[in-house]
């Protein structure tokens, strides 16, 4: 993890020193007086109790000290940002995008969030904003040639399939940093996302060469050669993914994607449980963990439960996503703890536009069901007809794997800043790895 120095206004560290004349006192007067009240941490101890409860992983912790900082300085950038970060981590983006958009009204210049919102806005599929936002940032002087900047940009465009721009963005970046991996990466990729995937694999090759320790080029390896219909190849570059980083969420979904399409969902659950714990703000990953627990509720109907509250999850971060409505129905239907749940989102799913005539008669007959069941209050019966539910999408595919592979727009402020030792030198801030991905 890539630390980083921000420190508060100096004014905070200044205390006021006086000179006092020492009196005698009467021990029994010290003795009868109460204890002095505890001092009042300043606003750098508990920013400093921030950090340090982040570097644990224990973000609540970390909210509610920025947020105390924040009460005492509001119009500090380095707590807003280190708020959006904290958001972020826990999937919240929309806070996350409040809180960059803050600090980048404190200072224009924050450059870390600069390069977080356009990785919160590529989140949220607004491409054309972030695409906005960094051609802005690139006007400014001295940035024309901006790496950081350039590859996020070309991850924008490939996105919103500007495939022309793209590779003019990475090239602009090759011609003054010819060594550049993540420039070879989103290359790689650009080629990949318009199917001439021997080219994307000669790419990758090469930036392999350059940094032959990144996931994200094994990674992407990985997902040429299951496009080459090379499984087994691509198996072994996902697992060497993790084996590089145990971190690498992209690599932990891609195993579980190739699980669920062998509905081992089991080992399925296993690999998205730990994807999403890495990034919380993948929508897909989510998905996908919701679909390999749904897999096994038949065997087990607490797990159609936690598949709904999963799918709940993906509509937090994708409003009215529809496999993540019919999914969350279907899942709820399986006990009848939560039928209340399943008629609301199956009533929805009826209004989707995928949703086919035969699957509304599905949905109508399970509705009829569950509403004679409640009335009589009779258990839920064992999922015998799960063949007749409706068909699920087909989360473990390419489809899942294709999006889970940008990994060339790094360099975005991703962690909160570290306390700075005591006569360290206090940067603003400065830009951390934040590996990217749809």
């Amino acid at each position: 993890m890539k630390r980083i120095a921000i420190a508060l206004a100096t004014s905070l560290a200044v205390a006021c020193s006086t000179t006092q004349t020492e009196v005698k006192k009467d021990p029994a007067d010290t003795a009868n007086k109460p204890p002095p009240p505890p001092k009042e941490k300043s606003a750098q101890e508990i920013f400093s109790e921030g950090v340090a409860a982040f570097d644990r992983g224990e973000l609540d912790a970390a909210k509610a000290s920025f947020e105390k900082v924040a009460a005492k300085e509001p119009k500090l950038a380095a707590v807003t940002y280190n708020l959006g970060v904290v958001a972020e981590h826990q999937g919240r983006l929309a806070d996350a995008q409040k809180h960059y958009e803050e600090t980048r009204k404190l200072d224009p210049n924050h450059r870390a969030s600069l390069l977080n919102l356009g990785k919160i806005y590529r989140l949220q599929d607004r491409f054309a904003d972030a695409i906005k936002l960094y051609e802005e940032a690139l006007k400014a002087p001295g940035a024309e040639y901006d790496v950081a900047l350039l590859n996020n940009l070309s991850v924008a465009y490939r996105l919103s399939k500007s495939y022309d721009k793209a590779e003019a963005a990475v090239r602009k970046v090759l011609s003054r940093t010819k060594d550049n991996p993540d420039a070879y990466k989103n290359l790689a990729l650009i080629y990949f996302d318009q199917g001439n995937y021997r080219l994307a694999e000669f790419i990758s090759a090469n930036a392999k060469k350059l940094d032959d320790k990144d996931p994200g080029v094994v990674n992407n390896l990985g997902l040429i050669y299951l496009k080459l219909d090379d499984r087994r190849s691509a198996l072994g570059q996902f697992q060497k993914s993790v084996q590089l980083s145990e971190k690498f969420a992209p690599g932990h979904v891609n195993l579980g994607a190739m699980a669920l399409q062998y509905r081992d969902y089991q080992n399925a659950e296993k690999a998205f449980s730990k994807a999403i714990a890495l990034d919380p703000t993948s929508y897909e990953a989510f998905l996908a963990y919701a679909w390999a627990l749904d897999g096994q509720k038949g065997k087990d109907p607490k797990k159609g439960i936690a598949a709904g509250d999963a799918f709940e999850k993906v509509l937090a971060l994708k409003t009215d996503h529809p496999d993540a409505i019919c999914g969350a129905g279907w899942a709820y239907a399986v006990d009848k703890a939560s039928w209340d749940k399943a008629v609301k989102y199956l009533e929805k799913c009826k209004t989707q536009s995928v949703t086919s005539p035969q699957d509304n008669q599905l949905i109508d007959v399970k509705l009829k069901a569950i509403a004679t069941m409640q009335k009589a209050g009779a258990p839920a019966p064992a999922p015998a007809d799960k063949a007749k539910e409706k068909p699920k999408a087909q989360s473990g595919g390419a489809a899942l794997l294709d999006k889970v592979a940008d990994e060339g727009a790094k360099e975005g402020g991703d962690q909160p800043a570290p306390a700075p030792a005591e006569g360290e030198k206090k940067p603003e801030s400065a830009p951390a790895p934040a590996p990217e991905k749809k």
